[in-house]
């Protein structure tokens, strides 16, 4: 019997051609990362594995990525579990071996597309190889999410809402690899 990728039975995880993994900010903070905090679909880390990325430099993190989009060559996705140090109160420790996260412009919100709803934050990084203040800008990025709370009333702009300390989520690009592969 011929070797099918289209075959249920083939374990080798070759997905169709075309296949993409290109979900919205709201499908990552609301059924991926939500899922995640609450203990719910172990089976998502086939697609998003928790890896603590600040102990790797970004160009090793692709390797890492979950087998159902590890062959991506535009983004990768990662669930970052949460520092002692950030668990107590501190700021995150974004250095790897090689460089740095440094974190640019303002931190966003990600909303519910049904009401508006403020479901989450989103925070924007870009590496920097070597150490701060002479570290040299790289092409690498991470958009950074955090669950916002349960059961919190509708929130707007005005307010600041309460995110989970318990892990967020990292979505892990080359602006260089993204640009020329459009």
């Amino acid at each position: 019997m011929e070797n099918n990728m289209y075959d249920n039975n083939n374990n080798n995880n070759v997905l169709p051609p075309g296949y993409r993994f290109y979900p919205t900010e709201e499908e990552l903070v609301e059924f991926y990362l939500r899922n995640k905090l609450d203990g719910k679909r172990n089976d998502i880390q086939r697609v998003i594995p928790v890896v603590n990325i600040y102990h790797h430099n970004p160009s090793e993190l692709p390797e890492m990525a979950g087998e159902v989009i590890k062959h991506d060559t535009e983004q990768w996705f990662f669930f970052i579990p949460i520092q002692d140090r950030e668990a107590r109160g501190g700021r995150p420790t974004r250095l790897t071996t090689q460089g740095y996260w440094k974190a640019t412009g303002t931190p966003g919100f990600v909303y519910s597309s049904n009401n508006n709803r403020i479901i989450g934050g989103k925070r924007t990084m870009v590496f920097y190889k070597g150490r701060a203040p002479n570290g040299k800008k790289t092409q690498w990025k991470m958009n950074e999410y955090k669950a916002s709370t349960h059961g919190e009333p509708s929130l707007t702009n005005n307010h600041i809402t309460n995110l989970k300390d318990s892990g967020g989520m990292g979505k892990i690009y080359s602006s260089f690899l993204y640009l020329s592969s459009r």
